[in-house]
């Protein structure tokens, strides 16, 4: 058939290329086993670089999620790690603060028992200087014997010779440290003054234990360590079922443990708070 108009009708033909088949996912699970295997490899070195401490705490929360989970509140976590204060690094060093006194006061009575039994005088005259370690810290007491009149004159608040060398081979001993002290004073039951008097047990109790602050303080206890100095009377017996007992006339010198207070999370923080000899060296045990 002719075209209209004399013109060549022209058709053009567009070959549409076909699209290929699907070429999968394979790839990406490749890629998801690969992230998932470097995540692990930095958490393993990561864990690597941390102090024991707190490899133990991660350990126990894995061991057991959900009862380790049990003893930290909302927020806290095993896991949290770093410069920033948490309760796991906090409950490990007032344990850390605890076992570092308790060997130093251990030390202290060896030493301070030590140089009692070697003195001559003491051992002729029976002084007793009893030294324990107990949950309130490191106790000394000077504790009369016999006729209770070896320390002090009865009812009286001047010291004798061998209070005074008892309390001067502690003091050299407690000069070492700069834990604080404290200063007590005990009687027995025995009414002591005149009925409506001024002067009592409590009043007694109370010059004596300061009469020994003043001893240990000469042979170089820094004065700003006494903290307090009580006077206790009868109060708190030695002797529980005998209050007459001459064993409750004593002067104890206590050196409490260090309490780590709840913002020190860290060995730094805890020395600023409180400096002295055994937190030194406490801070120098984490920073290793």
């Amino acid at each position: 058939m002719a075209p209209r108009g004399g013109k060549k009708i022209i058709i053009v033909k567009k070959k549409v290329a076909g699209h290929g088949g699907h070429h999968g996912g394979s790839w990406k699970v490749a890629y998801a086993d690969f992230v998932t295997a470097m995540m692990a490899f930095f958490m393993v070195m990561w864990i690597l670089g941390m102090d024991d401490k707190t490899k133990q705490a991660i350990e126990g929360y894995f061991a057991n999620p959900v009862g380790y989970k049990k003893g930290y509140g909302a927020g806290s976590s095993p896991l949290s790690t770093g410069t920033a204060p948490t309760k796991v690094q906090q409950t490990p060093l007032r344990s850390l603060v605890r076992t570092t006194e308790q060997r130093t006061f251990e030390e202290l009575k060896s030493s301070i028992l030590e140089k009692v039994a070697s003195n001559d005088s003491l051992k002729a005259l029976k002084a007793l200087v009893d030294v324990q370690v107990t949950s309130d810290g490191l106790r000394i007491e000077l504790v009369e014997t016999g006729s209770g009149d070896v320390y002090f004159p009865t009812g009286s608040a001047r010291m004798k010779s061998p209070t005074m060398l008892a309390l001067q081979l502690i003091g050299t001993e407690l000069a070492k440290l700069q834990h604080p002290v404290i200063l007590e004073g005990h009687t027995d039951a025995a009414p002591f003054g005149s009925a409506g008097g001024s002067y009592g047990n409590w009043e007694l109790s109370a010059d004596r234990a300061n009469a020994a602050r003043r001893v240990l303080e000469d042979v170089g206890l820094n004065e700003r360590r006494i903290v307090e100095v009580r006077g206790y009377a009868a109060t708190k017996p030695r002797i529980l079922d005998d209050p007459l007992s001459a064993a409750n006339r004593r002067i104890s010198i206590l050196l409490p443990y260090s309490v780590a207070p709840d913002g020190a999370a860290d060995a730094k923080s805890m020395a600023r708070y409180k400096s002295d000899s055994m937190l030194a060296e406490i801070s120098m045990r984490v920073a290793k």
